[in-house]
């Protein structure tokens, strides 16, 4: 198992003593060049580590329980609530949310859930949600979703090739919204799968759904991050 999948499997944790501006918030136009990457020794300590500045960012997500059935496979499921994002989505089967842990992230994320590898999953998985650095125009989502999803494949897997399978313009709970999706060369015969969706939360807020998944040849984990997204509302 590779660094990256044990720091993906159960979740992502925190770390102490790290300053570096995290380049996750997706905004369409920097206004500064990030910091140059820590020296290659260290970054092995670090891959896969993108929640381990410990910021107290959070503190506005909760799980609830939906009172009626809904059609769809996440129907019942219990849901993440995150505030700051201004979305809610389904917790699928075998995946864990720990509210408590979410106070711990660092500042692009304010929430998140995972799956280890287990009987029907081979490798780890986790999907976090945040709010852009700033809104996003719609003409923009485009090239801001694919910077985003490159500067997460670069924070979570520094040094690997990554790949730009697809991007395609969409809709998550009826707003604009563009999904961009990565092939992350994870090891020497590995393959991760990065899947980033930027939505139009309102006039004043981009929001977004990240999900990764270490071993993208993992169907199962793929369907229940895409079945998150499609089930995943505004509000």
């Amino acid at each position: 198992m590779s660094t990256t999948t044990q720091a993906l499997a159960p979740e992502i944790m925190k770390a102490e003593g790290m300053t570096t501006r995290s380049p996750i918030a997706p905004v369409p136009y920097p206004t500064h060049a990030p910091r140059p990457a820590p020296s290659r020794p260290r970054r092995r300590l670090l891959v896969g580590a993108a929640a381990l500045i410990v910021v107290a960012a959070c503190g506005a997500v909760a799980v609830w329980w939906p009172e009626g059935a809904e059609n769809g496979p996440l129907a019942g499921r219990p849901r993440v609530t995150d505030t700051r994002a201004g979305l809610s989505y389904a917790v699928p089967d075998g995946w864990k949310h720990d509210s408590a842990k979410d106070k711990d992230l660092i500042g692009a994320f304010s929430s998140q859930m995972s799956r280890t590898a287990g009987a029907s999953s081979s490798g780890g998985a986790t999907v976090l949600a945040g709010r852009a650095g700033r809104p996003v125009p719609r003409a923009e989502l485009g090239r801001a979703t694919e910077s985003a999803a490159r500067s997460n494949a670069e924070f979570f897997y520094p040094d690997r090739p990554a790949t730009l399978e697809k991007s395609h313009a969409t809709e998550l709970d009826g707003r604009p919204a563009q999904t961009a999706v990565l092939r992350i060369r994870n090891g020497d015969d590995g393959t991760a799968r990065l899947e980033m969706t930027l939505v139009t939360v309102d006039g004043e807020r981009t929001a977004f759904l990240l999900g990764i998944n270490t071993d993208a040849a993992d169907a199962k984990v793929t369907a229940d991050i895409h079945a998150v997204v499609a089930d995943a509302t505004v509000g």
